[in-house]
């Protein structure tokens, strides 16, 4: 049994709880919210038994054994400090922080502990990614990535009527890179490594986050093209050329439909069998590591989360996308 404290009141945290209880061995155990009530609002609404306004209240009642986190993105990196200092695992939502400083001090952090925390980035434990990464080699030597996400967001009819929500906050460290974007960098960087070179473009709003935007990154012999958008939709798909064929999937974020194709028109299907609660498979990897006594992710290692921030630390500093977080680093 893996017990979890769960760190924010949103519709990703029922997602998770949903998916979670479809896991053996999982537990619902708190709720912490800084307003006691939320908490206890929460946690009767879900059959959660216990509730707490604090991390540290949280800790001492010894009911959690880790922490799941999907709070606002500028709040990631303090309160994982401070599970980790007391001696709680942590599975952080996406993006893992606002910036590669505050990052590097949440992997400090779990090193100094003997702590795990890994990055809940869902994608990288999917069945149908593992199918995209198992026939890589397919495709021949790889030249271009293709790789899209554009979301018309429900917030942004609200944006267009003059109320900024926290999807378009920056004080909240949020916006379309952040919230979307990285469903691409993440995975690219997990089967490719880091980048030589970036280069970015954005559509800035009013508010002072992106709309929407575009990368380009730089490997040796091949590029990987990301587009993103809050503000507008598409379903094209992506894809992933090679000299010898190409792996052409629904969505980069949640796979549903993995192909492979050559160019003699030939077709073969790749989808394997998933399930609809997609966030499973990486609680299943995280509540795996924890019994292990693991601090670190094999998959959503300490290596790719900083490698994914600093593209996108990059790709802001481009587009002159800047965080009240910001200031804080040296």
């Amino acid at each position: 049994m893996v017990r979890f404290g769960i760190i924010g009141t949103n519709w990703i945290t029922e997602r998770f709880l949903q998916a979670g209880r479809t896991v053996e061995g999982f537990e619902a155990a708190a709720v912490c919210s800084r307003a006691l009530e939320r908490a206890e609002a929460y946690a009767a609404q879900h059959g959660v038994p216990h509730r707490f306004a604090s991390v540290e209240d949280m800790a001492a009642s010894g009911t959690v054994d880790a922490v799941y986190i999907a709070s606002p993105n500028a709040l990631h990196a303090e309160q994982a400090i401070r599970c980790l200092d007391l001696g709680l695992h942590v599975l952080c939502e996406k993006p893992l922080a606002s910036n590669e400083f505050e990052a590097a001090a949440m992997i400090e952090a779990a090193k100094r502990n003997g702590a795990l925390l890994m990055e809940a980035m869902k994608t990288t434990f999917l069945p149908n990614f593992e199918a995209i990464r198992d026939n890589l080699h397919r495709v021949g030597k790889v030249r271009r990535v293709n790789a899209s996400y554009n979301q018309y967001s429900s917030r942004y009819d609200a944006y267009r009527a003059g109320t900024v929500l926290n999807a378009f906050d920056p004080t909240l460290s949020n916006g379309a890179l952040m919230d979307l974007g990285v469903y691409c960098i993440y995975p690219i960087v997990r089967m490719f490594g880091a980048p030589k070179s970036v280069k970015a473009n954005g559509v800035m709003l009013e508010s002072g986050v992106d709309g929407a935007g575009s990368l380009l990154l730089q490997y040796e012999g091949m590029e990987a093209v990301v587009a993103y958008s809050k503000i507008t939709h598409s379903t094209v798909p992506c894809e992933i050329q090679g000299e010898d064929g190409n792996l052409v999937f629904d969505k980069m974020s949640e796979p549903e439909t993995v192909e492979w194709r050559n160019r003699r028109g030939e077709a073969e299907t790749l989808t394997r069998p998933q399930s609809e609660h997609t966030m499973r498979y990486e609680i299943e990897a995280f509540m795996e590591l924890v019994r292990r006594g693991a601090t670190e992710s094999p998959v959503n290692s300490h290596e790719v989360s900083l490698a994914t921030i600093r593209i996108m630390d990059e790709a802001r500093r481009q587009m002159g996308l800047v965080y009240p977080a910001d200031r804080n680093r040296p």
